[in-house]
């Protein structure tokens, strides 16, 4: 009878295996508009995040850029090798369900004092040698069962960081592209803007000769002399910064690509680059499966869940089994005789923790307080994406009238230019008229390449942050 009432405690102990110690938190809702703010009011639920970057990219040498930098960068080789390593814990976390063999193989030899227990011993047993030698070879055998749901709470934490690593190759993959695109508008950014000023170099020289001859005749002072000189002077001085800043921004765009610092070839300028005016946000429910930091932070609740699952489950009593099996011999001449060596093992016990069981409480509590923040941390996740589209979105908006602003400035500045050069030829403008209005029309010049940058950046920002790039 007792055989059998040892027997039904085991199998109800294994059915408990299937029983939870800890509730899970599921993912919380976070609230989130109906849609984006400044966003087009349309009916349309798409997105250009769900396009792949190589279709929303189009342009030939950017898209090389990107290409290399995926395949080449640093980081996204190192969160390749992150994947690898996370895979193969994940895996080996598959073999705690299974027991754990050893094979030992012991041999020893001693020589008890005569006046110790083991040698009053041998005299006892009439064994004339003094030595005491002891040859075993055995498996050995231990298991743990899975009652409380440690081992799964394991397997949760291996695959939800498994997949962490991958939302994490998904993020690298997403900064790089939205980093390489506006480095490279950037760069087409710096070339207008030196070409800019290369051009107004070579308009002040002509209008600093006119002003020269003036001088000669006596029609001007030196003292408009000096303003142009000035005015040319101020013009030359920033196409060495420009030049300098292309080769850093260059040098980036190489890094970026995991190549050495060197010139990159473009066929394109900043002008011929279309801002695209078609850029559906889609809804805000949908960024939080398609944001790899937000997919993190949700994917971080599952080990927090799974952490306070493992603590829960070390403040209950574990079963072990144990058993070992083999042949075993005093002699070695007899190590191996079959049957008279063979010798077999089988023990269960249950452990309750008791005097650190304060110890293991307060590491439940703890547990528990770590996934009360990770929620919270899923939660400001979702909030700073929501506000990081909203963001772009505001900059698209407000750029295009800044830019249409500024595309009327220049146009009007050009024309006054043009009018202030002629006047002047026919002596109906001063030099202070013509030098004005050159300074004017290069900063207005300058200042529209930047907003037309800025308008591609943020762009380039909006597709980020909805989470675009790693497809």
């Amino acid at each position: 009878m007792k055989k059998y009432i040892n027997t039904f405690a085991f199998m109800l102990l294994l059915a408990l295996s299937a029983c939870k110690v800890s509730k899970d938190i599921d993912t919380p809702k976070p609230e989130l508009p109906a849609t984006f703010r400044n966003a087009a009011t349309t009916a349309d639920t798409a997105s250009i995040a769900d396009i792949q970057w190589r279709n929303f990219f189009t342009e030939p040498t950017l898209q090389k850029l990107i290409d290399s930098a995926i395949t080449n960068n640093y980081d996204m080789q190192i969160a390749v090798k992150n994947i690898e390593a996370s895979q193969l814990l994940f895996k080996q976390v598959k073999w705690n369900y299974t027991p754990q063999v050893n094979l030992n193989v012991t041999a020893s030899t001693s020589r008890p004092s005569d006046n110790s227990l083991n040698g009053l011993s041998l005299d006892q047993y009439d064994i004339k040698t003094k030595h005491v030698e002891d040859y075993s070879a055995n498996l050995a055998l231990s298991w743990e069962a899975d009652i409380w749901g440690k081992i799964r709470n394991q397997s949760k934490t291996a695959l939800a960081q498994y997949l962490q690593t991958t939302e994490a190759k998904k993020a690298i993959q997403t900064n790089i592209v939205a980093s390489v695109s506006q480095g490279y508008y950037n760069l087409l950014m710096l070339d207008e803007q030196l070409n800019i000023a290369q051009k107004n170099v070579k308009l002040n020289d002509s209008t600093l000769r006119i002003i020269r001859l003036q001088f000669d005749a006596g029609q001007v002072t030196s003292l408009a002399v000096q303003q142009a000189e000035a005015q040319r002077l101020a013009a030359v001085q920033l196409v060495p910064q420009f030049e300098q800043n292309i080769t850093i921004q260059e040098n980036a765009l190489r890094i970026l690509t995991g190549s050495l610092p060197d010139r990159i070839e473009r066929s394109n300028t900043l002008a011929n680059i279309p801002v695209n005016d078609n850029l559906p946000s889609g809804l805000p429910s949908a960024i939080v499966s398609r944001r790899p930091d937000v997919r993190t932070a949700e994917l971080a609740l599952n080990i927090a869940n799974a952490q306070v699952g493992i603590a829960k489950a070390s403040m209950y009593p574990s079963l072990n089994i144990t058993a070992a099996g083999g042949v075993n011999s005093f002699k070695a001449s007899n190590w191996f005789n079959i049957p008279a060596s063979l010798f077999g093992t089988v023990a269960g016990g249950i452990t309750q923790p008791l005097f650190n069981r304060k110890s293991l409480k307060t590491q439940y509590e703890v547990a528990k307080v770590d996934r009360e923040r990770t929620v919270l941390q899923f939660r400001q996740s979702v909030l700073n994406a929501v506000g990081e589209v909203s963001d772009a979105l505001v900059k698209i908006e407000k750029l295009k009238a800044e830019q249409s602003i500024a595309a009327t400035r220049v146009a009007t500045l050009q024309q006054a230019t043009g009018n202030a050069n002629l006047l002047f030829r026919n002596g109906m403008a001063t030099y202070l008229e013509v030098i004005t209005a050159q300074g004017n029309v290069l900063q207005s010049e300058l200042e529209l390449a930047s907003i037309k940058r800025a308008q591609l950046s943020a762009i380039s920002d909006l597709y980020r942050s909805l989470g675009g790039g790693w497809k």
